[in-house]
């Protein structure tokens, strides 16, 4: 009996194992189970080994021919990856491939994808852990158990949009111009499984017809945003970017259209070097036709949990329509516990020549320093105290006043400022300061005062409502501005923004201006969207409408 028994049970092992032997294709060869539009369907998937990239030979074997008789009939690559089943694009096809066709992998990959096939038929681990010591097999066993991947990697979102437009010019007879342009929006993460980002937003005219000679309210405001493609590798000593972007370590010197390359020397330092032009009309020695070169260092200790430190100091050189204009070097520090107190100033010291763009003195000088000290004891509460200095005229366009984007650069001289959260909803802001010219009698009063409401009861818009007073070196004026925002769900948002600016200086002969601008987007289903905007702008030296629409793909 004992022995019917072992026979039976020995019976029983050995036609299990037939039956899954017979199951599950091998790990050296696949079976062509289905052709369709280009596309090949092999009987093995991941639990075999296969992934994504592995090429394969195709081969056909006539019934009662030895398998070295097989002939090749094409190649493909694996497309796409499931638990028992592949798809793969065709690569070359002889004679045409055919269900029941078989698909061989290359020698040099046949290894890694026998241990790939042994590792789906081990345990799977819920949390795989590197040991010191331990059995270097297990350890390579391990390496080869799938893991989900990180959600930045090859995380990719944005849209694009062709955009047309025309301008009503008032001030020229009724004279129209039509511009088309693009509109950009991206934020894509580790692409390809690399430590390069490309993100930002980016919107301008690619050709114009008719008069269009003078930048729009709405050109200037998208000069002021960034995008660009960004390379921050934690475990390389090497950091770099290239497009519309800040120096990360020297904000101070506004926008770039250029790059910055830089090198980590140990933990806390990196250097590197910066090249490219001005864009950014809120720049306060902002011109079109300046290029801007250098080097810098920069020093960083400490946590963003606790007390961070971080310095940076560099040398640079800028020319106008590439003429020689300043040799300058910039110095930017900065002390933050955690949201509490901030402490931060940076400043630009040239070299001066005589002779040089009508200077009559030589020597280093101070052209540029702000300081400020912020102070947040609750998170509805802050404080700030600043000092803002100009050696020179600030050349910033002066159609941003009344959109409150310079606002950093109306206050000169000491300032103060308070942010209150007085409930959920409402903020209650304000910036006070005085600012004293060598020709004043006595200091003028600088003023602003602002209110924002993110959700108004009953038709659910966020608000911001604000009144500016300032007198300084470069004019004297006030503006008064509108921003109101609604968003119905995820498919529609609109936004408009208005407002008025009297200003008194001897860089503008536009004394008065008032504006309103509308924009709107809708999201038509998943990838589809439909975009307008329109632009009123009236005032002493421009005065026109604006029209666009731009319709685009979102992923």
């Amino acid at each position: 009996m004992k022995h019917r028994f072992f026979s039976l049970c020995a019976f029983s092992l050995c036609a299990a194992w037939l039956s899954l032997q017979a199951q599950s294709p091998s790990a050296g060869s696949f079976r062509v189970k289905q052709v369709a539009s280009g596309v090949v369907y092999l009987e093995g998937g991941s639990r075999t080994g296969l992934a994504e990239g592995v090429r394969l030979t195709v081969r056909r074997l006539a019934p009662g021919e030895p398998l070295l008789a097989a002939r090749v009939v094409g190649e493909v690559r694996v497309i796409s990856v499931a638990s028992n089943s592949a798809a793969c694009e065709i690569l070359a096809s002889e004679e045409g491939i055919q269900v029941g066709d078989t698909a061989v992998p290359a020698l040099e990959q046949v290894e890694s994808i026998r241990v790939k096939s042994a590792a789906q038929a081990r345990p799977k681990y819920a949390q795989v852990v590197s040991f010191s010591e331990g059995d270097p097999l297990e350890e390579e066993v391990r390496e080869s158990v799938p893991r989900p991947a990180l959600p930045e990697v090859n995380r990719a979102r944005g849209r694009i949009a062709f955009e047309h437009g025309s301008i009503h010019d008032r001030t020229a007879g009724g004279v129209r111009s039509f511009q088309e342009g693009l509109v950009l929006r991206a934020d894509m993460t580790r692409l390809g499984g690399t430590y390069w980002n490309f993100t930002g937003y980016w919107r301008g005219r690619m050709n114009s017809r008719g008069r269009a000679n003078q930048p729009t309210l709405t050109d200037l405001v998208s000069r002021t945003y960034h995008i660009g493609l960004f390379y921050n590798n934690p475990k390389s000593r090497y950091v770099a970017g290239v497009g519309r972007l800040l120096l990360p370590w020297a904000s101070s010197l506004s926008t770039l259209d250029g790059g910055y390359f830089g090198r980590r020397l140990g933990q806390a330092t990196t250097v590197g070097l910066f090249a490219g032009s001005s864009p950014d009309p809120t720049a306060w020695n902002y011109n079109p036709d300046r290029q801007i070169a250098g080097v810098f260092s920069n020093f960083e200790l400490g946590s963003f949990e606790h007390v961070r430190w971080t310095s940076t100091a560099g040398v640079a050189l800028t020319r106008l329509q590439w003429k020689a204009e300043r040799q300058f070097a910039f110095f930017e520090n900065g002390l933050f516990f955690r949201r509490f107190v901030s402490i931060y100033h940076n400043l630009e010291a040239d070299q001066l020549v005589a002779g040089r763009l009508g200077n009559l003195e030589s020597g280093p000088v101070v052209s540029r320093s702000f300081a400020t000290v912020r102070l947040q004891p609750h998170q509805r509460l802050s404080f700030d105290l600043n000092h803002n200095y100009f050696r020179s005229i600030p050349t910033f366009d002066s159609v941003l006043i009344g959109t409150g984007l310079v606002d950093r650069l109306l206050f000169q001289g000491w300032s103060g400022g308070l942010r209150f959260q007085a409930t959920r909803q409402l903020t209650l802001y304000t910036q006070q300061g005085r600012s004293r010219r060598q020709d004043d009698g006595r200091p003028a009063w600088n003023r602003m005062y602002g209110i924002s409401w993110a959700h108004l009861p009953w038709i659910g818009l966020r608000t911001d409502l604000r009144y500016s007073l300032f007198d300084s070196s470069f004019g004297r004026g006030n503006y008064k501005s509108l921003s109101l925002l609604r968003e119905l769900g995820e498919s529609w948002r609109i936004e408009v923004q208005g407002g008025q600016q009297d200003f008194a200086s001897r860089l503008s002969s536009q004394s008065r201006a008032r504006w309103i601008q509308a924009t709107s987007d809708w999201f038509l289903g998943r990838h589809y969207l439909l975009g307008t905007g329109i632009t009123a702008y009236r005032g002493d030296v421009q005065s026109y409408d604006q029209l666009y629409v731009h319709m685009g793909y979102r992923f």
